[in-house]
């Protein structure tokens, strides 16, 4: 008998996320989750006419693909990703872990031949640019723990978040987006950070449920050579399996100068994949009500009601700030009085204070009036 929030869920993904229409190609892919989670979405596939493409994958199996995998090997399987890619008009990739850190004794250079020639084509390449696109985890065990919650009570979190009314959000969200695209210069302000950058004259993209599943959010770019100052992550971040803390990122006309944290070597190896790596693509605030603590997982994290992400890496083409790179690391900064406190400043006006939006066309952002 199949839990029937996963057809809440799927009816989400498909109406709301990809919008997927008759005769449309939509590619899924499942890494460790439920089959039961697969078998539903593709009776709403059929539901509404469309063409699915399935393929079934597991972490492990990942893992000891890259560890003896040479360029030849991560090249082939990455065309061949390519070319399904290419045949979606959309994609929905979901992620169950039962392990967070599966990937972290994968050698460095395997890494990088994993990003070079499989995942940078095929996601940031080509699924971004030129699909329907929504990703999303699943709820697991590991998850639980790392969100210090019951596995029951996180199952509720995580589908109460999930299928939250996004309509709402979105109307709530465009006085933010008018208001960043009427904006030159950003200031950033908390224990160790004081950050500045100009986000004039590019635009402002809500998510609000089309892209990522948790979504809540609205992101920009800086100007590429615009960046100064310092940023101080306050919470662990996760990338390519290994796990950092303590991030600082310091800045000059753009370029990340200095880049240090619990695994400083690992980091700024992920810094030198190619010169995008050490610029930013993507300056966003998150307002998701029922996000309110960090659990090392992205997708969550950025969403975070009274945070930010400033990611190194690519931008996307909705803001395209010009920084090309096959890294796009999303690094989360909290706000919250919990968390330390700060402050978001637009042209020198105070916008954001601890978490909270200060001026009245944003206080419809704030948690209790999107709950």
């Amino acid at each position: 008998m199949y839990d029937p929030r996963m057809r809440k869920l799927a009816d989400v993904l498909i109406d709301h996320s990809v919008r997927l229409q008759k005769g449309e190609t939509v590619y899924i892919e499942a890494f460790d989750i439920p089959t039961e989670m697969v078998e539903v979405l593709l009776d709403k596939i059929y539901e509404v006419g469309g063409v699915p493409m399935v393929a079934l994958r597991s972490a492990r199996v990942m893992r000891k693909l890259l560890m003896n995998a040479d360029q030849k090997t991560i090249a082939q399987i990455g065309e061949v990703e390519l070319e399904k890619m290419k045949r979606a008009q959309a994609y929905i990739g979901m992620r169950g872990s039962y392990n967070i850190t599966e990937n972290s004794d994968v050698p460095a250079d395997k890494i990088d031949l994993f990003m070079k020639y499989w995942s940078g084509p095929v996601h940031t390449g080509w699924r971004v640019p030129n699909t329907k696109w929504v990703v999303l985890r699943w709820p697991t065990a590991s998850m639980a723990q790392q969100a210090q919650m019951s596995t029951e009570r996180f199952e509720d979190f995580y589908f109460n978040t999930c299928t939250l009314d996004y309509p709402k959000m979105s109307r709530a969200m465009d006085p933010l987006v008018a208001l960043m695209e009427r904006t030159d210069r950003v200031r950033i302000v908390s224990p160790g950070t004081d950050l500045t950058f100009s986000i004039k004259s590019m635009p402002a993209v809500k998510c609000e449920g089309d892209r990522n599943i948790p979504d809540g959010e609205v992101y920009t770019a800086p100007i590429k050579d615009s960046v100064n100052g310092v940023i101080s992550y306050n919470t662990r971040t996760l990338y390519q399996g290994k796990v950092f803390d303590n991030v600082v990122l310091k800045f000059k006309d753009g370029k990340i100068i200095e880049a240090t944290s619990s695994d400083t070597k690992s980091q700024n190896i992920i810094h030198d994949t190619d010169p995008g790596a050490r610029y930013v693509g993507e300056f966003a605030i998150g307002v998701n009500p029922y996000i309110n603590q960090a659990m090392l997982d992205t997708l969550f994290d950025e969403k975070i009601a009274g945070s930010i992400h400033f990611t190194p890496g690519s931008a996307y083409k909705e803001s395209d700030n010009g920084n090309k790179s096959t890294v796009h690391w999303d690094m989360v900064l909290i706000q919250t009085p919990e968390m330390g406190g700060g402050e978001i400043y637009f042209d020198d006006v105070l916008i954001r204070k601890d978490g909270r939006f200060v001026i009245d066309e944003l206080k419809g952002l704030n948690p209790e009036n999107l709950a």
